[in-house]
């Protein structure tokens, strides 16, 4: 029934493509003149002006969105890097870059938006024009990349009472070409791989040689002069908060689907569709994707202003596996969830508020559960580091009996659980109440400090305590554990040394309430990593 409806969808997102086509005729090529009424005075001063590159507004990329607990990053003059203090390169602005100035990246590649680089007067360098390359007035090639090295050590590794200490490495390199706006295939290389880990690896930690990405784009027509492009094979999802819908950044591996997607941007409103398969991470054959797992969804994005975003989203899973923890059936299960958030600044102001209803089956159950989360903040721009401090409460519901009547338990889908709920990864968004607070500061433009404290405390005191991967790590079926799980205090710097290369050294612990130490061993969580990663 699933895969019937997919094709139905798949069928009518074509048909509407051709008709859209068929309606407005043949579209504008790139770089075809426009007639003009202007006076000849100014058209003789703007033939003066450099000639604009037709690919400088095309393709059009996607917009980004924020994540939660964002900081607002320095501007004005400074050092950008502790390579352009060293060398006294005092600049008037940031450099430009389609890559963040930090060590993580959590969007995709094929959204890095470097149209930058055909801006009449820039002077690229060899890496940036890499990212492209014209190959005759309709062609565009780009390419690039990142390695990154991390050293982990953990205490109490996955609460188990257990040290580990290993060594992570990770490359990635894409390909990226372009016919016009009309056309694009796009691939990426992942090899990653785990070295000396005391505990076993886990899955999203070792992968070999694979495909991360590997799709095509093609242009359906037009809505409003604004392309509509249908996306067709291997690719990341990045849509939102990230809060329900990442490709996990944190994981040696990243996250990645299978299906097809479509999308509308426009100037104002953004809409995207889509059907996927999750694909696993296999260190020891080619990623496969799921074949017992569908999620589908429409998310609609409205810009009320410029930083500001209104989403509204509908998402649906169906799990057909059977997975069975800590005496908790997890799945079979098959949820739909109804969501909406609004994020944004003005002013220094800023706020995150985000809710979300899920109604379904588990097994024979019925599921109604909810989260929501609503953080409020403020940035000095014009102190002393650039502070940013917010305050946000996180809850997911939990049941106080799994597996009698409804289901109450929140299902996160594929969350970007490290950012949000504690780098010490002991902590998912299912039953749980987070208080946390979060403070940015800039000690110089090249170094960015943050810090984050969080009150961990149960839902239901019956239901168990879930980690990032959304597994059961915990649990006291009797609810006599009770329901504090703990307070964990993050610490993170990260050392801007050039503008494409990053150190970032961090330490997470959390301090075991007693829930668990009334579940087993009592040992505090720690983590200290330090990590380089260099992209271009």
């Amino acid at each position: 029934m699933i895969r019937t409806r997919c094709r139905y969808f798949l069928w009518t997102l074509t048909a509407l493509g051709l008709a859209l086509a068929a309606h407005r005729g043949a579209a504008q090529q790139l770089g075809a003149p426009v007639e003009t009424t202007e006076p000849p005075a100014v058209q003789a001063e703007k033939k003066a002006e450099p000639p604009k590159s037709a690919w400088y507004d095309h393709p059009v990329h996607h917009y980004i969105p924020r994540a939660g607990n964002f900081a607002i990053p320095p501007k004005g003059p400074g050092y950008y890097s502790a390579s352009d203090w060293l060398h006294g390169n005092y600049r008037e602005a940031p450099p430009k870059s389609a890559y963040p100035a930090f060590g993580l990246m959590q969007p995709s590649f094929f959204d890095a938006d470097f149209r930058y680089i055909d801006k009449p007067g820039y002077d690229a360098d060899f890496l940036e024009r890499l990212h492209r390359v014209h190959l005759g007035d309709n062609w565009l090639f780009g390419t690039g990349g990142s390695l990154w090295v991390r050293h982990m050590k953990e205490v109490s590794s996955r609460l188990s009472g257990r040290n580990n200490s290993y060594d992570l490495l990770r490359a990635r390199v894409f390909g990226d070409l372009w016919y016009q706006d009309r056309f694009r295939i796009y691939a990426e290389f992942i090899s990653a791989h785990s070295f000396d880990p005391e505990l076993a690896p886990l899955r999203i930690d070792r992968n070999k040689a694979d495909l991360l990405n590997a799709f095509v784009d093609i242009k359906l027509g037009e809505i409003d002069c604004r392309p509509v492009y249908a996306r067709i094979g291997r690719q990341e999802l990045n849509i939102g908060s990230t809060r329900l819908i990442s490709s996990l950044e944190w994981a040696n591996t990243r996250r990645t689907f299978e299906g097809v997607r479509g999308f509308w941007l426009g100037e104002k409103l953004d809409v995207d569709v889509f059907w996927v398969q999750p694909v696993p991470a296999d260190n020891n054959r080619f990623d496969r994707r799921d074949r017992n797992q569908d999620f589908a969804g429409a998310f609609v994005t409205y810009h009320p202003d410029k930083g500001q975003a209104l989403d509204l989203y509908y998402l649906y899973l169906n799990n057909e596996n059977r997975a069975t923890t800590l005496g908790i059936n997890l799945t079979p299960t098959r949820v739909h969830t109804l969501g909406s958030r609004f994020v944004g600044d003005k002013n220094g102001f800023l706020w995150d508020f985000e809710g979300a209803l899920q109604l379904g089956e588990r097994g024979g159950q019925s599921i109604v559960a909810g989260m929501g989360t609503a953080g409020i903040g403020y940035n000095w721009a014009c102190a002393p580091m650039n502070p940013t401090v917010w305050a946000y409460y996180d809850y997911a519901s939990g049941d106080g009996n799994p597996n009698v009547g409804d289901f109450h338990t929140f299902n996160p889908l594929f969350p970007f659980g490290h950012y949000y709920l504690g780098f010490a990864d002991i902590v998912g968004r299912q039953n749980i109440r987070d208080l946390n607070f979060h403070l940015y500061l800039y000690p110089t433009k090249w170094i960015t400090f943050n810090a984050q404290y969080h009150i961990f405390r149960l839902d239901r005191p019956g239901d168990a305590l879930y980690n990032v991967a959304l597994a059961p790590s915990r649990r006291s079926a009797a609810g006599i554990a009770g329901t504090d799980v703990g307070q964990e205090i993050d610490l993170l710097v990260n050392f801007r040394l050039d503008r494409r290369s990053d150190v970032l050294v961090g330490y997470s612990k959390l301090f075991a309430g007693d829930f668990i130490a009334n579940t087993g061993n009592p040992r505090s969580p720690e983590l200290f990593y330090l990590m380089y990663n260099l992209r271009w």
